[in-house]
């Protein structure tokens, strides 16, 4: 089925070709074949896995946390270090040869022209009701998508509902976020009573789950905890399970049947590809190593007793800093003498101190300057045949997610029972971590804390976390100042032991403003729609 509705979009993307991938692209485009489109059921199919082509960006969900405190962009041409560091302005974002542009073209009006032209046409199908009942709720369901993260991202972006003339799109004015807010949940909850109750991850379609769950984490950033409880715990209902294994639950092999993941981005090997692999991995892997963890992320996991690191008690060596940890840690991060799979299924050490070696942290020669690198996502490189072509899916919504997502609105709301334990525990001790300790977690502030750092640990590079910055409020407490990789080392090749021998790795010092919560609007955009305003700052 997943390779059928994958072979689908490509079929049909050739129909979407026209489309500029700019901000404010929602001119209806003249290529579009109406009268041949319409005609059957099967043609309808074909439209509407043309929607899904492209719906969300991988380069975004792993990359946007290089935008927050969890790590750091190395390339400056892949978009995303501008905005990490503070740098970033109106007329650096928005065309071709700007550094930018793949951070900026992580959302635009692409997939918003692509469903109301298709929510303008379906009536034409020859379809029964049910099933257009549900191909409509699929595309209510993307368009919101992409309206939450714009929304999220710019602010007050133009509500564009139906198809504009050209002339129409030069004229536009930016929505209230509020009212953007308003209809994204709305949309949600028009869309869920028509999508079917079942486990995503077979096919890649948009599920009740997955509209009930993006519904709840918009009502959680917005503060309508009442509301985002009710739809926790109606996907809780669901049948939803936490996968065994944190580390196989983003493995290839193990992507089938998932019962955990709610929403998935899709992809077939060749045809459909996913290069994340080549992105995340050691030079001498064949990777490139984009993505750099900060020792402030490495620092934010616990000890396996549960113990912050900073706490006396722990049991933390810092001439011994990864022992002894919280398991999502060596399962998320690549440390210096890890040992690892490389693709040829030999087992090896991860060696970023060796000046002969490839993955030597100073030759910048696709090896990462702070001396950890992303292994969420690889955590076995023999999975994959080629690492930049695979058929890796990419969890968007996962319920792990909502689980702390319910215990975050009750605490919030003062509603601290046993069941917010339970949330935050299912997650812990899936992880092969000790239960909360509810002699020192019993307060609602400290719960706060600890529901926090459980986000950040758990969902590490999953695109979250400048939202949870953001809507908490603390980027002048976590953004500025210089980040740092590892402590200069070196590496044992045959035991993989590490030693200390030096200072933190700098990578960079960033800046932070209030306007930084929200990104520019591109000045090309502006120049060329004079109704349209810049975020305030910029």
């Amino acid at each position: 089925m997943k390779n059928k509705f994958i072979l689908n979009i490509l079929a049909i993307s050739l129909l979407f070709s026209a489309c500029k991938k700019d901000f404010l692209n929602r001119n209806p485009q003249d290529s579009y074949t109406n009268n041949s489109l319409w005609t059957s059921a099967t043609d309808a199919t074909a439209a509407l896995a043309g929607v899904y082509n492209g719906w969300t960006s991988v380069d975004f969900m792993i990359k946007a946390d290089c935008v927050a405190d969890n790590g750091y962009s190395q390339w400056p041409w892949e978009g995303f270090q501008v905005y990490g560091n503070g740098s970033v302005n109106p007329s650096l974002v928005g065309g071709p040869g700007y550094p930018s542009t793949n951070a900026y073209k992580a959302y635009s009006y692409t997939t918003i022209t692509r469903c109301n032209f298709f929510l303008a046409n379906i009536d034409k199908a020859p379809i029964d009701a049910k099933q257009k009942a549900n191909m409509v709720a699929q595309v209510k369901f993307l368009r919101a998508y992409e309206y939450f993260l714009m929304s999220q991202l710019y602010g007050d972006v133009p509500l564009v509902t139906t198809l504009l003339s050209p002339d129409e799109s030069l004229i536009s004015v930016r929505a209230p976020r509020a009212d953007i807010v308003k209809f994204i949940l709305s949309e949600l909850a028009a869309a869920a009573p028509d999508l079917p109750v079942t486990n995503n991850s077979g096919d890649g379609h948009i599920t009740q789950g997955a509209a009930l769950a993006l519904k709840a984490r918009l009502e959680l950033y917005t503060g309508d905890y009442a509301n985002c409880i009710t739809d926790c715990q109606a996907v809780i209902k669901m049948g939803y399970t936490l996968y065994p294994s944190f580390t196989d639950l983003f493995r290839m092999k193990y992507q089938n049947n998932n019962s955990e993941v709610i929403l998935s981005a899709q992809y077939v090997q060749t045809n459909y590809s996913n290069n994340t692999p080549g992105q995340l991995s050691t030079n001498s892997s064949g990777g490139y190593a984009a993505l750099v963890p900060l020792q402030n992320l490495v620092d934010a996991y616990e000890m396996n007793n549960g113990k912050p690191i900073t706490d006396p008690a722990s049991g933390y060596d810092t001439a011994n800093p990864y022992a002894n940890r919280d398991p999502r840690l060596a399962a998320t991060i690549m440390y210096p003498g890890q040992q690892f799979t490389q693709p040829n299924g030999t087992l090896t050490y991860y060696n970023p101190f060796d000046p002969q070696g490839s993955d030597y942290y100073a030759s910048r020669n696709n090896s990462s300057p702070g001396a950890y690198l992303v292994k969420k996502y690889t955590p076995n490189l023999s999975d994959f045949s080629q690492l930049f072509n695979t058929g890796l899916n990419m969890p968007v919504i996962r319920y792990a997610e909502v689980l702390l997502t319910d215990a975050e609105a009750k605490i919030e709301l003062g509603k601290i029972d046993g069941t917010v334990y339970d949330d935050i525990d299912a997650i812990r001790l899936r992880a092969g971590m000790p239960r909360t300790d509810k002699a020192v977690y019993g307060s609602q502030s400290n719960l706060r804390a600890l529901v926090r750092n459980e986000r950040r640990v758990e969902l590490a590079f999953e695109g979250l976390r400048f939202f949870d910055i953001q809507r908490w409020k603390i980027g002048a407490q976590v953004m500025p100042g210089t980040v740092y990789g590892a402590k200069l080392g070196t590496v044992d090749p045959t035991t993989g032991k590490y030693t200390i021998t030096g200072a933190p790795l700098r990578l960079e010092t960033r800046a932070f403003a209030d306007k930084n919560y929200l990104w520019p609007l591109p000045q090309s955009e502006i120049d060329l729609d004079k109704k349209l305003t810049q975020n305030p700052g910029y």
